[in-house]
């Protein structure tokens, strides 16, 4: 490796040593506020540059990629603003659905105070250039509720626990954004609904595995579904003969025979 160059895997623009730490933090302090009002644009980035005393060669190191390094920026801003309040009291003796539910109300309390400018940050993160992302945001945004629930797993559940809650973030946060109910009840009410759906997603899950067949391996399931284990069709004898017979008679119905395929060249 040549000598300087870096190592790190950490992007430039989220690096906490870089010498812009303090100049991204007043800048971002200062376009929250005026997102509200002009949303999450280039143009609002150099007005909030300005109004932190930062120049634009300064706003440019801070924020190479512009109002998109900015939205990522406070994004993990509140998602570390989450996991402060996960390393409470309050959360350790809960439940790990009630730890849920408390991680992603941690989440809304942090945005709360900017609501407005959430609501111009979803919209902005919502057009094709920004949707990437968009979701590499809120797969963070799930990835760091596990991580303060102490999740350690590496196989196919790390990757089936973080989709899950990304999906009910995402839904909940759209609710939060449309609720202007009291307290926010009717965005308490969805939450709690939603981790219910999950919940009822792991009991099918566990029965599943009840039944002896692994939802990890989707091919081996359908195999075991057409083509029985050795020593299956000697134990039920004609029975397993009928149903195999009117699963093919089912398949050649779905799935008529076709012309031989013809190759362009």
């Amino acid at each position: 490796m040549a000598e300087g160059e870096k190592t790190s895997k950490t992007p430039p623009e989220t690096s906490e040593s870089d010498g812009f730490c303090a100049v991204r933090e007043r800048i971002l302090a200062a376009l929250i506020d005026r997102a509200a009002f002009d949303g999450w644009t280039e143009a609002a980035l150099q007005g909030a540059a300005a109004e932190a005393g930062a120049s634009r060669a300064e706003a440019a190191a801070a924020y190479p990629r512009g109002a998109g390094d900015a939205l990522k920026a406070w994004s993990m801003a509140l998602d570390k603003a989450m996991l402060a309040a996960m390393a409470t009291d309050a959360f350790a003796g809960l439940k790990i659905r009630e730890k849920v539910a408390f991680a992603v109300r941690a989440r809304l309390a942090a945005m709360r105070p900017h609501k407005e400018a959430a609501r111009r940050a979803a919209a902005t993160l919502a057009l094709p250039q920004y949707a990437p992302l968009g979701a590499q945001l809120a797969w963070a945004s799930a990835d760091a509720v596990w991580r303060g629930l102490g999740d350690k797993s590496t196989d196919f559940n790390y990757y089936s626990k973080r989709s899950i809650l990304t999906g009910l973030w995402t839904s909940v946060f759209a609710r939060w954004l449309a609720d202007d109910s009291d307290g926010e009840v009717a965005t308490s009410a969805f939450l709690d609904a939603r981790i219910e759906n999950v919940m009822q997603i792991e009991k099918l899950k566990a029965k599943v595995r009840a039944l002896n067949i692994d939802p990890k391996k989707p091919i081996e399931w359908l195999a075991r579904l057409r083509y029985p284990a050795p020593g299956a069709k000697a134990r039920t004898g004609e029975n397993t003969a009928a149903r195999e017979a009117k699963i093919d008679e089912a398949l050649e119905e779905t799935f008529p025979a076709s012309d031989a395929p013809y190759w362009t060249p």
